[in-house]
């Protein structure tokens, strides 16, 4: 299970309070594929990550789509390497109709190559309609809106144990500070306070990424995240600061720093939820809930629960999102049934079928809530759609791959190596700008 791939979360009330309360509506389908034409006897190919029951429960949209056009579809799962195997196609000339594409920086990489068509103005009046402006900045490169967020993940999120919280005589924290000195409370009462995944480097980043936004706020999230400002700035070395005292304090990590570095990330959840807990939270996104449920048998809700990701200092809890882009190839031998994919995507009908099914969220501000199919999923949906515009991608799927999405190397690396020996921020700062450098090339 990586992080690329997403969906599940718990606690309506906690996440309301915590998130603010905005309307959120229902409205009504929008027609795909302009209703009067018949795709029928074309097929469009769609290429994503997804495998497994994600393939399965995507399949399933697929298919409603087919009853409603006529068109067939055949779905092709890459892996994690999509642009690789996306180019390798195109080369080809085998390149499919629509790609899901999982991260920003890849999505820019394919418009700057020339792989992308512009969604047409079918498709950009629904997606406007139905989508915050955050969502359609995310899904465009240079103004030109070339990607449809159709899945989202909530990065925001505190698994814990109910039952340890419960001995421990602690509640979930309203403040990161409340929620470390709830940990030391948890480690006095014998169990370790977080599990943290530290052999997949990408935890790390989505660790930092929520103690940055919230402290450093969106405007140098942002700057940060194109690389406008550089990795030695002040706020970075003082989140690194921040998030050091949390990993150099034996009492917080299970097992200590080395086995957090010997720990992936479902391995983490099982330190938590499986049938010898090791640690009382782990933190990452809502789909620690399927680990959770699926693995180890939880009842989310009941037991195994979560809480937002506090705010910390004087700042705002924080909201970091990833989620998967439609987007349309043009090079593939139907793109025009591909561009009433995207148009179907784009409704909340569309979306309402893999909500349905389970292990989704939506940025689509149309879909019913009731369209989930339990209240935990439907708090971390109403969360993600009141935090608007305030919803920050995650900064590592911005980046370039090589600083910000590769095993070994760049910013995985670095952020191992600092929770190794958190001793020196600034030391780690300069290191990850040196690496920023290279990878974006200014």
């Amino acid at each position: 299970m990586m992080r690329r791939r997403t969906t599940l979360l718990t606690g309506c009330t906690a996440l309301v309070l915590a998130l603010g309360a905005t309307a959120c509506g229902s409205g009504e389908p929008v027609t795909a594929g302009g209703g009067d034409k018949s795709l029928d006897g074309q097929t469009v190919t769609v290429a994503g990550v997804w495998s497994g029951s994600e393939q399965k429960n995507f399949q399933k949209v697929l298919d409603a789509f087919t009853e409603k056009t006529g068109a067939e579809t055949a779905f092709v799962s890459t892996g994690d390497n999509v642009s690789t195997v996306v180019g390798s196609k195109i080369e080809g000339g085998n390149a499919p109709d629509v790609v899901m594409v999982p991260q920003v920086g890849v999505l820019k990489q394919f418009a700057e190559q020339g792989w992308l068509k512009p969604l047409d103005e079918k498709v950009k009046s629904t997606v406007d309609g139905n989508f915050a402006e955050v969502w359609q900045d995310y899904g465009s490169v240079d103004g030109t809106l070339y990607g449809l967020y159709f899945k989202a993940a909530h990065k925001s999120t505190v698994w814990y144990s109910p039952e340890a919280l419960e001995q421990a005589g602690v509640t979930p924290p309203k403040t990161y500070d409340a929620m470390l000195e709830n940990g030391r409370t948890v480690s006095d009462s014998g169990l370790a306070a977080f599990s943290v995944a530290g052999q997949d480097g990408w935890t790390l980043t989505d660790w930092f990424e929520n103690v940055y936004l919230s402290q450093a706020g969106p405007e140098k999230y942002d700057a940060l995240a194109a690389h406008e400002i550089k990795w030695t700035d002040p706020t970075v070395v003082e989140a690194l600061t921040t998030l050091g005292e949390l990993f150099k304090d034996e009492q917080l990590v299970a097992g200590g720093r080395k086995q957090a570095l010997g720990t992936d990330f479902p391995g983490s959840v099982e330190k938590v939820f499986g049938p010898k807990a090791e640690a009382a939270m782990v933190y990452e996104g809502d789909f620690v809930a399927g680990v959770a449920k699926d693995q180890f048998g939880r009842t989310i809700g009941t037991d195994a629960n979560f809480f937002p990701f506090p705010p910390v200092g004087d700042g705002k809890a924080p909201v970091v999102s990833g989620g998967d882009a439609a987007v349309v190839l043009k090079d593939g031998k139907n793109s025009e049934a591909g561009m009433a994919l995207l148009e179907y995507l784009a409704t909340p009908e569309a979306a309402a079928v893999w909500a349905e099914a389970g292990g989704f969220l939506s940025p689509n501000k149309k879909l019913d809530l009731s369209s989930y199919g339990d209240d935990v999923t439907r708090a971390t949906a109403k969360s993600l759609i009141e935090a608007g515009d305030s919803v920050r991608f995650d900064m590592s799927d911005q980046a370039p791959a090589a600083f910000g999405g590769t095993k070994g190397t760049g910013e995985w690396k670095i952020l191992q190596d600092f929770l190794r020996d958190p001793a020196d921020p600034a030391k780690t700062a300069a290191e990850l700008e040196d690496a920023a450098a290279k990878a974006y090339g200014n």
